[in-house]
């Protein structure tokens, strides 16, 4: 099925300095926001504390729940409304982990009741240690890492076969992340020093597949994390996993792209290489949009009918399709460009002055 008859020729790399452009206003102002906001808004998963998740029979403002609950001293509780409209249902978090979780659902039911009435229903009371949350927060940070690298092993094998170059960026990597982690550096820190030591080996070791997906992926992602900073929606386990899928479905996106580069590359070797780039792009646009669209349509109705459980996991998704489709004709593609033409032309240039 051709959702676009064939013959199409949009210029996309023609329009990359635009797309660059708004990609480094959407990276940068992500950015601003975490520096602003003190670091991403994780959840209980993460940050440790008490998560309560209560509902009531009518509309009440956060900082009635507060004053509700000052009788159980926690009116120091960030509250925020959970759930569909007109629901009434609300998260209460309590960032303390030394609160004794024994009675802890029925005293709160007790002062929202004094307070509010019988209308008081408790759905939920979940605790997690700091040394729990920290602990999941580096395996997060870490499981999205390893998925960047051994997808960039992957495609450097798939499309340029160099298995070898592949594995010796990954040894190269590990060995700078185990001294690195000697030194006592934050996760965070440690991941970002990685990526920036990954895509300089791709670079250096002439992995231009793996560079142009990696640069993709790192996008998407923290494109992602910016529309969570921006709507100041949590960041928890349901959320990584969420990252992960997005990984997943751009570099899906990604691979088909580069395929069939490659392929018109072999075809049309007499053509000038954006041509060729361009031409591919086209001729994967069609399956591109059906494939999104499709996909968009089930988690827009996730997202709007799925219930408050699942909203940030379908917000995240629907944020990472648009995202990562974007990304693989718009960031990918032209990554590969500017290599070519900047690497490429200087090899060709020294084999000439050669003969």
């Amino acid at each position: 099925m051709e959702f676009i008859k064939p013959g199409i020729n949009i210029d996309f790399l023609g329009k990359r300095k635009t797309a660059f452009i708004l990609s480094t206003i959407l990276i940068v102002s992500t950015i601003f926001l975490l520096i602003w906001r003190g670091g991403p808004n994780y959840g209980v998963d993460f940050s440790g504390g008490v998560l309560i998740q209560v509902k009531l029979d009518q509309k009440q403002a956060p900082s009635e729940l507060k004053a509700a609950l000052r009788s159980v001293d926690l009116q120091d509780s960030i509250i925020q409304e959970f759930g569909e409209e007109g629901q009434f249902e609300y998260l209460i978090r309590v960032r303390e982990t030394d609160i004794e979780l024994t009675g802890l659902s029925h005293k709160v039911k007790q002062a929202l009741i004094a307070e509010f009435g019988q209308g008081v229903e408790m759905r939920r009371v979940e605790m997690v240690g700091p040394k729990v949350g920290e602990d999941l927060r580096q395996k997060a940070l870490f499981a999205i890492f390893y998925a960047i690298l051994f997808i960039a092993i992957y495609i450097s094998g798939r499309f340029e076969f160099k298995w070898l170059m592949s594995i010796v960026m990954a040894l190269s990597l590990a060995f700078v992340v185990y001294i690195t982690s000697s030194f006592g550096m934050s996760v965070t820190w440690l991941i970002v020093l990685a990526m920036v030591v990954t895509l300089g080996l791709c670079w250096f070791l002439k992995l231009k597949y793996a560079l142009g997906a990696i640069i993709a992926l790192i996008h998407d992602v923290t494109i992602t994390v910016g529309a969570f900073a921006l709507t100041d929606r949590e960041i928890s386990l349901s959320i990584i996993a969420a990252c992960l899928t997005i990984i997943g479905y751009s570099l899906n996106d990604t691979i088909v792209v580069f395929d069939r580069i490659r392929e018109n590359l072999r075809r049309f070797r007499r053509r000038p290489f954006e041509e060729v780039m361009n031409l591919s792009i086209n001729e994967t646009l069609s399956r591109t949009i059906l494939t999104s669209t499709t996909t968009l349509v089930v988690v827009l109705a996730l997202f709007l009918l799925g219930g408050g459980v699942i909203h940030d996991f379908a917000f995240a998704i629907l944020v990472g399709i648009i995202v990562g489709t974007y990304s693989s004709v718009f960031v990918a593609s032209p990554v590969i460009l500017i290599w070519e033409s900047r690497f490429a032309k200087k090899t060709r240039g020294k084999a000439s002055r050669k003969k």
